[in-house]
Parts: C-alpha cells; sequence; structure tokens
C-alpha cells in the first residue's frame, strides 16, 4: 500500500458496523412500504402486513444489538460524549460537538423512533387478533405520529449535518466518519460472535412468535381481509346468505 492509500484509508474512522447500517435503512424500506400500502386501494396494499410484520423483526433485532452489538450501537454509548444539558447548550449556541457516536439528541431520537414503531406495530396486530375498531384508530393514529416523528428526524439530521460539519447520512451509510473531525478516536471495537448468534436466535424467535399470532404474517393480503378471522369471515358469509335468502322470498 502506497503512503497516499494509507493516508485515504486512516482519514475515516469505522463508527457503525454492517448489521447495525443494514437495520436502519431496512426499517426505512419497511417503515415506507408500510405507509404507501397502508390505503385499501393502493396498489402494494396486499404487502402492508408484511411489511408491518418484517419491522417488528427488525426492533426486536435492534433491540438485542442494543446489548451484544457493535460499540457504538450498544445502548451503553448513551452516556459517551457528554450529557444532555451540555449539548442543548452547545446546540443552542449553533456550536454542537461533534461526536464519535450518536449526540445526545440522536439516541433519544433512534429511541424514541423505535418505541413509536413498535406501538404502531403492537396496534396493528391488535386489529388482526381482535378486529377492534379502537384499535384501529390508535393505529391510524400512532401511525401518523410516527410520520411526524420521521420528518423532524430528517430535520434534525439535515441541520445537525450542517452544524457538525459532518455528512450523518453518510456515516450511516459507509458506516465511517473523518478522523480530522475525531481527533485521538480510534475505530469501534467489532461485535463478536456471540452477538451475530445471539441476533441470529432472536430473529428466529421473532419470526415464530409472530406466526403464533398471525399465521399468515408473511403472506400476501389485503388489509380488509387481515382484519377478520377466518370465523368472522364465515359468520359474515353466514349473514350474506340469509340475507339473499330472504331477498328471493321476498
Amino acid at each position: 500500500m502506497s503512503e497516499t492509500d494509507h493516508l485515504t484509508h486512516d482519514s475515516r474512522i469505522q463508527v457503525w458496523d454492517g448489521p447495525l447500517r443494514i437495520f436502519h435503512w431496512l426499517l426505512v424500506l419497511s417503515i415506507a412500504v408500510t405507509f404507501l400500502s397502508s390505503e385499501e386501494d393502493s396498489p402494494i396494499n396486499q404487502w402492508h402486513m408484511i411489511s408491518g410484520w418484517f419491522a417488528a423483526i427488525l426492533i426486536a433485532f435492534r433491540m438485542t444489538w442494543g446489548f451484544v452489538g457493535g460499540e457504538y450501537a450498544r445502548f451503553s454509548s448513551i452516556f459517551k460524549g457528554g450529557g444532555l444539558g451540555h449539548h442543548i447548550s452547545e446546540t443552542l449556541r449553533l456550536r454542537p460537538t461533534a461526536t464519535v457516536g450518536h449526540n445526545p439528541f440522536g439516541w433519544m431520537s433512534a429511541l424514541l423512533l423505535i418505541a413509536v414503531s413498535a406501538a404502531v406495530i403492537w396496534t396493528g396486530a391488535l386489529i388482526v387478533t381482535s378486529a377492534g375498531e379502537t384499535a384501529e384508530e390508535l393505529h391510524e393514529l400512532i401511525g401518523w405520529s410516527l410520520l411526524a416523528l420521521i420528518a423532524v428526524h430528517i430535520l434534525a439530521v439535515v441541520v445537525m449535518s450542517a452544524l457538525t460539519r459532518e455528512n450523518l447520512v453518510r456515516a450511516m451509510v459507509s458506516g465511517t466518519k473523518p478522523t480530522e473531525r475525531h481527533p485521538g478516536a480510534r475505530s469501534a471495537r467489532k461485535p463478536s460472535l456471540f452477538a451475530y448468534l445471539t441476533a441470529f436466535v432472536v430473529v428466529v424467535a421473532a419470526m415464530f412468535g409472530i406466526l403464533k399470532i398471525d399465521p399468515q404474517a408473511f403472506v400476501p393480503r389485503s388489509t380488509e381481509s387481515a382484519e377478520y378471522s377466518d370465523s368472522d369471515m364465515g359468520d359474515m358469509q353466514h349473514d350474506e346468505d340469509e340475507e339473499h335468502e330472504i331477498e328471493r322470498g321476498e
């Protein structure tokens, strides 16, 4: 390796591990598909339930990865890089310090988005299992709240990228940040084999748990059909047959 190549290689430090970045962008895709397919007349409506359950698997992975994943993917890194009060003070002066991992605002945003996403999935599961009108209204309300939070999150990423002079989107794509913005910092510790095995077990367990709740979780179907159980559909068909018989009798 030439001296130029060596300098280029060392000009960036590794921050975000591969599984975390894959999780992040798959969750973005999953939420996008879920919203675009939410209306019954959407051409991709049959993928709404699948994308929602897929997001549930991703969240189960992320909660696990927060304890066993790479250095800056772990929840313990919340306490690195200064306190929330100090960070708020710096931000109000428009001079926030660039942090290697998430800053306090970044962690708050990430955890809040995960929590609200989980609430959307939970209310969606209630619709499948009970077909309650209240659950459906709550599902829509929390869903729109999630969309608003995502808009705020995107705006915050743009603003913080400008204030800290770091491309945070690029960092989540490449997993690296420029060394010159973090003098003395080293690349993050990589996930262990135990971390990968643990995450695999959790993902498989999550899939089995979802299938226990909804046996057709990963089968393309409309949201209308998913809102009713087989017995409900049978009762509806029975009622329709009775109505037809009454009409013929008249």
